[in-house]
């Protein structure tokens, strides 16, 4: 195992067994993430995909929330959009928005490693958004998913509008979206917007099983597998299935596929790299 330390600790960050383990810690503001904290998890995603010896990644986070959202109180937070009005230039917010959320939802999307969001409590706003742009979602029984933007007379971002319908279809994402109720574990995971829900003190064990399976797979072929599931609502059958055609192309020169396809005729377990 190796650490690595930050500074400021809000985000923890520590690598073991071939996963790269990133948590938020600011408990007592529910993880409500600063401009700094969301730059610091963009990087440790990127650096997860540039790191052969990284092969599938935690997102998780201390204390009773996993994510209240974006933090506009913080020292360093952009204003918000009824802060800056009176001498807003057009384009002022867009360009906020695409880089700031957008990037971090992006970041989690267009990384290379399989994403697992353990999320110990509740996630609200951005912070839902970060859960559900993960690969896998586990939840804590306390959890609760919340699309708080219409409490505040807001149109979500970070990607919400995007994420929500391809999980759980066009009407559902307008009731979550409109009402912004919050929807506890069980439903969401009814809902299909998480994967498994359990007991709190089982999360992360939980968590740390699905990322060493994963650790332990062909890490380029998952790679290239979560490409092809994001497009795939993106464009229409001939894109998707040309998409497919190269990914494989691509993928039986990696080491790993060459092994896979050895291990089955020598009738043996595979034995993974990574590469």
């Amino acid at each position: 195992m190796t650490e690595a330390p930050d500074a400021p600790d809000t985000i923890l960050h520590r690598t073991a067994g071939n996963v790269s383990w990133i948590t938020l810690n600011r408990p007592d503001a529910m993880n409500a993430l600063t401009w700094d904290q969301r730059e610091r998890v963009i990087a440790l995603l990127a650096d997860a995909s540039a790191d052969p010896d990284v092969r599938a990644v935690v997102l998780t986070a201390t204390g009773k929330g996993f994510c209240a959202g974006a933090d506009l109180r913080a020292a360093g937070a952009p204003a918000t959009p009824a802060q800056t009005a009176p001498e807003r230039i057009a384009g002022d917010v867009a360009r906020m928005i695409r880089l700031g959320a957008q990037r971090l939802i992006t970041a989690v999307l267009d990384c290379e490693k399989p994403v697992i969001a353990a999320v110990n409590g509740t996630a609200a706003g951005i912070g839902a958004h970060l859960a559900l742009a993960c690969d896998l979602v586990i939840a804590a029984e306390e959890a609760r998913f919340i699309e708080v933007f219409v409490r505040r007379g807001l149109v979500p971002d970070g990607g919400g509008a995007y994420l929500l319908p391809r999980l759980v279809g066009p009407q559902k994402a307008k009731e979550l979206i409109f009402f912004g109720d919050a929807v506890p574990a069980a439903e969401a995971e009814r809902l299909g917007l998480v994967n498994k829900v359990v007991p709190a003190g089982d999360l992360q064990a939980a968590a740390r099983e699905w990322a060493e399976r994963l650790a332990q797979g062909p890490t380029r072929a998952l790679a290239l597998a979560k490409q092809l599931v994001n497009a795939s609502l993106d464009g229409d059958r001939a894109a998707a299935l040309a998409a497919e055609a190269t990914a494989q192309e691509i993928n039986m020169g990696t080491a790993d596929a060459n092994e896979g396809v050895a291990s089955f005729v020598e009738r043996r377990p595979p034995k993974y790299t990574g590469r």
